[in-house]
This record gives C-alpha cells, structure tokens and sequence, in this order.
C-alpha cells in the first residue's frame, strides 16, 4: 500500500493526465492538494511509483503519466462514489420520461444517451428475446407470395420476420395461421418448443412452420448497440488504434461476450490488458448489469481511452443502468 503523500502524488498526476492528456511534470504535482512539498521530493517520489510499477515516463526528461496498475489503484483507493451534475441528471431524467415505444428504439436511444453524456462509446445489451413472454403474435400479407409475421413480447421487444412462399396464399389462410399461432404461443416463453401445426389445412400448417422457423431463427441473440464511435476515435492520436478499436465495436458477438466476461469475473472497471482482447488494448471498460426484480435483463457500459475519466464515467453508467432498468420494469 502506499504512503500518504505518494498516493496523493499518483492522485495528481492521474487526474491531470485525464484532463490533457500530456506526461505530468514534478512542478505541476507539487502544489496539488495533499502534496504540498518541494519538486525534488515530487520527483523522488514519483521514481520510487515508476519503480513499482504505477507511473511509466514515455521519454527522457518528460514528465509521467499513469500505467493500467496506476489506474487500477486511482479506481480501487481514490475514485470518489461520483454523482452526475445537475444537467446530466436533468438530461437523463427526461430522456426516460419521454422514453416510449419499441424496445429496440429505446436501447438505442439509450446508447447514444450515455454516449453523449460521456463523450465516449457506449454500448447497450439488451435482453435476449427468450426471456420474454409472447404478448401477442400476427401473420400479416405483404404481397400474394410473402407476409410478415410479428411476435410482440412482454420485455417489449417486437421480433418481425418476413416468410416467402411458394405460390399465392390467400388473406383467409393468413388469418387461419395467425389464430393457430396465437393459441399455441402467447402466454408462454418465447423460444419455447411449440407443437407442430395440426390444423387439417396443409396450407396453413405450412404457414405456421415458416412462420415458427422465422421468428425462432435469430432468438438467442442479444440485441446489441453501440453509440458514439466518432467519440472514441477522436480520443485516440494513433490511426491503428483507432481503426482497431472500431473495427472490434463492429463485432456484436466479441462486444458481448466483453462485457459478460467482465460481469462474470465481478468488475465494473476493466482497465487496458484487464479484459483480454488485445485490440482493445488501449481502452478501459465501465459496465453495469440491468437489474429488472432481481434478474439481469441486459448491461450498459461505456468503452474510452484508460485515461478516461472514472469518476464520471461510473456514475454515468450507474445511474443510466438503473432507470433503464425501472423503464423496463414498466414495460
């Protein structure tokens, strides 16, 4: 553990460093609260923490700035229980008080939300489809040979997929499927095995099947969005980083399994090399799981440089899992 003032030394340069991104000289740190002594001491200090491993000095001559360990001691000791100012709370309060419609609109939205708060991307995994109770299910004509079939479930979510066929299926036969599909499916899970259809009309048995291998195609997907990706590019100089960092973004399975592998090992706070992909190197993680009567229904977090700033990042987070959470709780 470290001293007094060394842990006010590391205090200092962390937060300047968060705050322009340039190595952080002796001079600067010796007058920081908690500090208060002579640059030669600030500079003696400030040897032994590179020495241990918590300050890294990029050049010679140059000041220092803060390693993935010198993070994780600025979250675990010194980061305050952060709380957003009046505006961003404002902001959130009436994005959720407005916040109507479908599921997919709304986590969204709720992405480019914390995105715009943080000035960093963000990331919103919403619950997987099976978790649902089907509320209501319509096969629909599109034309003589297609239709759309829609499940509505009780997270609100809207699973919508589209069945071709081949030959012309008249609007009776539609209708036929639609009343067979409502009785086998709506009060139950959605995913759950359903019987195969028995309705003495070939034609709309068939109809059911499409529509069933449609609907159930994609449902053990988590919906994923991701907002503010123009955010992180810009907090990076390095064009490789940069281009590596969103080029990961794009891949919904590896952000999803991100964000559960941090979740499973018990963190809200992932720094650097912390969380295992080697693209994301560069970038700490701050999610939080939303909690909806006791289960987990889907995770926020937000995804910036490891110098980010913790403080506001984790109350972001905190406060937007949290009324996500109650929204969805109201379905």
């Amino acid at each position: 553990m470290l001293d007094e003032r060394k842990t006010a030394i590391l205090r200092a340069v962390v937060q300047e460093y968060i705050t322009t991104a340039q190595p952080v000289g002796s001079t600067h740190v010796a007058s920081a609260p908690g500090v208060q002594v002579s640059s030669a001491t600030v500079r003696n200090d400030m040897a032994i923490l590179e020495q241990d491993g918590f300050l890294v000095q990029p050049h010679t001559s140059a000041g220092r700035i803060p390693t993935d360990k010198g993070y994780r001691f600025f979250v675990d000791h010194l980061t305050p229980s952060g709380r957003l100012d009046e505006e961003a709370a404002l902001q959130v309060g009436e994005f959720f008080g407005r916040a109507h419609g479908r599921l997919e609109e709304l986590l969204s939205r709720t992405s480019d939300l914390l995105a715009h708060l943080t000035h960093y991307a963000a990331v919103v995994v919403g619950p997987n489809v099976q978790v649902g109770v089907v509320r209501s299910v319509q096969v629909v004509g599109l034309s003589p040979r297609t239709a759309a079939v829609v499940a509505v479930l009780s997270n609100g979510q809207v699973e919508n997929q589209t069945i071709e066929f081949g030959a012309e299926v008249e609007d009776a036969r539609l209708t036929a499927a639609t009343v067979y599909l409502r009785g086998a499916m709506i009060g139950r899970a959605f995913g759950a095995p359903v019987a195969a259809p028995s309705s003495g009309d070939t034609a709309v048995d068939e109809i059911c099947a499409q529509a069933l291998q449609a609907l159930h195609r994609d449902g053990d997907d988590s919906h994923v969005y991701v907002g503010g990706a123009a955010s992180v590019a810009n907090a990076f100089d390095a064009v490789d980083v940069v281009r590596s960092v969103l080029t990961t973004l794009e891949q919904q399975y590896v952000v999803v399994s991100l964000v559960r592998d941090v979740l499973d090992r018990g963190l809200s706070v992932a720094i650097g090399a912390e969380h295992g992909l080697e693209p994301l190197v560069s970038c700490s993680v701050v999610v939080k799981s939303v909690m909806v009567e006791g289960e987990q229904l889907g995770t926020v977090g937000v995804l910036g440089p490891t110098r980010m700033n913790y403080p506001q990042a984790l109350a972001t987070v905190d406060v937007v899992s949290d009324r996500l959470g109650r929204r969805l709780a109201e379905g």
